[in-house]
């Protein structure tokens, strides 16, 4: 998997291709990516580029992460992720671009979803309900979760009322309708995780990729072990 890049949603909209045919898209704002830094084997146990993006003040850093950017040579950034490398070289200091990314590429998007606060059993699990008639006295709730002497407690992941969206979602598989170079536009079919504003990672999909060359390794063959399983 390359390095991807990171973006922010600015909201949907649609085009249209030369058949007339209208595909819904998300814009995703993807402004010049900085590399921070490259992280290897030898020094950090695994290896991987340090990406930056959207500049922010100053006062608004610590002081240990002002010096990180500032040893990096860029202006402070707002949003900051980590891409494995594989193969791919990078150096401190370089800019990665939305031409990263060709249209008709398949690609993931993750984000932080939307905030639905508290909500019920219905809405946040798709839970059918209990009767609607009047003698129901429980028309949105759990029912029973089978807490007696069998088993004696209430199951890990059991469906129930809570706090709903507010979680980091990965939509995969999404292709790449246009890329915009002069306006760091990437225009995606459908829609992706998120509210206006919030920060995303654009990234080659991981399904539907090549799978990578498995080499054969030839084991060498002792002269003298050999000599003597012919005897």
């Amino acid at each position: 998997m390359s390095i991807g890049i990171l973006g922010q949603k600015v909201g949907m909209t649609r085009v249209y291709d030369d058949s007339g045919t209208i595909t819904p898209v998300t814009v995703i704002l993807a402004e010049p990516n900085s590399v921070l830094q490259v992280k290897t084997v030898e020094k950090d146990g695994y290896s991987a580029a340090q990406l930056g993006v959207f500049d922010q003040k100053e006062h608004r850093v610590s002081n240990p992460e002002l010096g990180h950017f500032k040893k990096a040579g860029v202006t402070p950034k707002r949003f900051v992720r980590e891409f494995p490398i594989n193969g791919e070289e990078v150096k401190t200091g370089d800019a990665l671009s939305v031409t990263r990314f060709k249209a008709g590429q398949y690609v993931d998007v993750i984000g932080v979803s939307k905030g639905k606060g508290f909500q019920g059993p219905m809405k946040k699990h798709n839970f059918h309900g209990q009767g609607a008639a009047h003698g129901s006295k429980t028309h949105r709730r759990t029912g029973a979760i089978g807490e007696r002497s069998t088993p004696g407690r209430i199951y890990k992941n059991h469906g129930m009322a809570g706090h709903m969206g507010d979680e980091r979602v990965t939509v995969q598989n999404l292709r790449v309708v246009q890329v915009r170079e002069a306006d760091h536009v990437l225009l995606v079919s459908g829609a992706v995780p998120g509210a206006r504003g919030s920060f995303v990672v654009v990234r080659t999909a991981i399904k539907g990729q090549p799978k990578p060359k498995q080499v054969q390794v030839v084991k060498a063959v002792n002269p003298a072990k050999a000599a003597k399983a012919d005897k």
